[in-house]
Formats: C-alpha cells, sequence, structure tokens
C-alpha cells in the first residue's frame, strides 16, 4: 500500500471518531480488534500492530503515540458501536410489537453480553479486560453515562406508547440506572456467569426490577 493511500485510509476512519459512520471505521476497528485478541495487551508493540492494522509503522505513528492511544480509541469506538447496535435493536423490538422484558433483555444483551462473547474467542481476555479497566476507565463512565441517557430516552418513548407506567416517584432515568447497573453487574458477577446463561440472568433481573418500578 502506497504511503499516501495509507495515510488516506486511516484518515477516513479516525477522522474524528464519533462523527464517522460505523461502515468507514470498521476494517481499521477490526484489524486493532483482531490484533490485541490474538496477541494481547503486554505483549503488543506498534511493530506487530502496524502490519496488523494493515498500515505502516510511519503511519500508525501519525495517529497513534503508543499502543495505549490505539487501545483506547478501539475501546472508544466498539463502546459507540455497542451502545448503538443496542439502541437499534431495542427500538426495532418495540416496532414489532414486544413487550418491556424483552426490549430490555435484547437492548442488554446487545450492549453488554456481545462484548463477553467477543472476549470469550481470546486466550487474553482476562488481560484484556483488567487492561480496560485500568486504561479506559474515564472512557467506560462516559458510555455508561451515555447509555443510561439513551436508555431513559427509551423508557419514556415507551412510557409515552402506553407500554409501560411507572410508579409514581420513579423517573425514566431512575429505571435506566437500575437497568443498567444490574446488566453491568451480571456481566462482570463472580464467578462469572456462562455467556449462554446472560440472556436468562438478563430475562430473571430485568423481570424483578420493573416488577418493583412499574405501577
Amino acid at each position: 500500500m502506497e504511503a499516501r493511500g495509507e495515510r488516506e485510509f486511516v484518515i477516513a476512519i479516525l477522522d474524528t471518531a464519533r462523527k464517522t459512520s460505523l461502515h468507514r471505521r470498521e476494517p481499521l476497528l477490526s484489524r486493532l480488534r483482531d490484533a490485541f485478541l490474538d496477541v494481547g495487551y503486554e505483549q503488543m508493540t506498534m511493530l506487530a500492530l502496524a502490519p496488523r492494522a494493515g498500515v505502516s509503522r510511519r503511519t500508525l505513528y501519525n495517529h497513534f503515540a503508543n499502543k495505549e492511544d490505539a487501545f483506547r480509541f478501539l475501546l472508544r469506538c466498539d463502546g459507540d458501536v455497542a451502545i448503538e447496535q443496542a439502541m437499534a435493536a431495542a427500538r426495532a423490538q418495540l416496532a414489532a410489537g414486544a413487550g418491556p422484558v424483552d426490549i430490555f433483555v435484547v437492548l442488554m444483551d446487545v450492549r453488554y453480553a456481545d462484548n463477553r462473547r467477543r472476549l470469550a474467542q481470546s486466550k487474553h481476555a482476562l488481560e484484556i479486560n483488567e487492561k480496560a479497566f485500568r486504561l479506559a476507565r474515564d472512557i467506560m463512565v462516559e458510555h455508561a453515562a451515555t447509555f443510561q441517557r439513551e436508555v431513559a430516552g427509551l423508557i419514556a418513548d415507551m412510557q409515552a406508547a402506553g407500554l409501560l407506567a411507572l410508579k409514581p416517584g420513579t423517573s425514566p432515568a431512575d429505571l435506566a440506572q437500575m437497568l443498567c447497573d444490574g446488566a453491568r453487574g451480571s456481566n462482570q458477577a463472580l464467578p462469572p456467569i456462562p455467556i449462554e446463561q446472560l440472556p436468562a440472568r438478563y430475562r430473571r433481573l430485568i423481570g424483578a426490577i420493573l416488577h418493583g418500578a412499574l405501577a
């Protein structure tokens, strides 16, 4: 690949990650994701990352100062994608006439369990998870707040459509926080909940939360 072509390829994908379409981001994201899943964080170097990303080392350094920058970029974009896909899946369920429990189970499964499924394919899963919490906690907090706002908006729409009614004193934001906290807790439970059991765990958890929050 020509140096100019490499630069144009990366710029097209990195250009303000949050504003760039998923379609344009995904080629580089897939390569970065596969690289860290295959090699792990500790053993990864910029020299090894460049060919796996499909660019020269010089081009890679034009956009990432080090592997931590590349790792954080991946986590930020993957989080953005997960939130967007989760909300789209939930709203598709809503449009199809699904009930509240089914809508929220799909929502949490796409937002949280899909990441567990992806990590499970790597022998470096524990290391990557630990590094994510250590190196990108700020990104995780930001994503958590963004997702909860989106979920609160979904709940408000469901309430307006007559699909659910909240008890007095419980707001859409309150219910969103309870649902998100519960799903995150299930995803990080110790001992870990087997991945194939996560949807059923979400269903029981969400059912219990809605029983206490709905009028």
